[in-house]
């Protein structure tokens, strides 16, 4: 792959996984107005279900236009260590953007998700190149930055939030290391991904059942719900 080619599908899946995060917090900012256009819970389902047929989609789309002589046929099914992380990833994030600004739980989730990718790395006896040295030590900087209150202020974020959103990084980060499949050379991406986003939905769906007393569906919620699953998960992972 070309590094101009690499370079605009890395700046598009920042921008999905960024929209995420808008998405997410226009979705739940209501809360504290106490009228809420949908719960956490019931977001990250749709969010999940979405993703998923999207991502099914694709693949079939994929398959149907392979031939035997344009390459390998597409496998993969992932598993369910992995769906659990992007589970766990996708309902923190949710119930962190209860309360955080998109701004501050953006930069608190890829904070941490560099600083656990990194760690683990050096955890496993890498070496890293100062340029390395560097991105971790201006992830840790931030982290530790967004967390200490504003001296004009003496506000911090909601610690809760703040956990919860540090908790999806990890859980992300995680995923990320696992290769989407347990790992690399597993399979094809895509259709990996695809799996995990299946195998992720009954783990939302038995949470949302436990929260039904307090599920809220409004239109507007489901929309953003749709929107966060089918373009800036399913298609956003897609070219991650």
């Amino acid at each position: 792959m070309s590094p101009l080619r690499l370079a605009a599908l890395t700046t598009l899946s920042l921008f999905a996984f960024a929209g995420n995060s808008l998405l997410c917090r226009a979705a739940l900012k209501a809360t504290n107005a106490t009228q809420l256009t949908i719960d956490a819970a019931s977001f990250t389902t749709i969010r999940l279900i979405a993703g998923a047929i999207v991502l099914w989609l694709l693949v079939r789309a994929r398959q149907h236009a392979s031939t035997p002589t344009s390459g390998p046929a597409l496998k993969g099914n992932g598993n369910w260590l992995s769906a659990f992380a992007l589970f766990s990833y996708a309902i923190c994030f949710s119930y962190a953007y209860v309360r955080l600004p998109a701004a501050t739980g953006a930069l608190l989730l890829f904070g941490a998700v560099q600083a656990t990718m990194i760690g683990v790395g050096l955890c496993k006896g890498e070496r890293l190149r100062l340029p390395q040295l560097g991105g971790l030590a201006i992830a840790l900087g931030g982290l530790i930055g967004l967390l200490v209150p504003d001296p004009a202020t003496l506000v911090a974020p909601p610690f809760y939030s703040a956990a919860l959103m540090l908790t999806a990084g990890l859980a992300w980060g995680v995923y990320s290391l696992r290769g989407s499949g347990g790992g690399r050379g597993s399979g094809d991406a895509t259709t990996i991904t695809a799996g995990n986003f299946a195998r992720a939905v009954p783990f939302a769906i038995a949470f949302s059942v436990l929260q039904i007393d307090v599920a809220t569906l409004e239109p507007a919620g489901v929309v953003y719900a749709l929107l966060s699953g089918a373009i800036t998960s399913g298609v956003g992972y897609a070219i991650w």
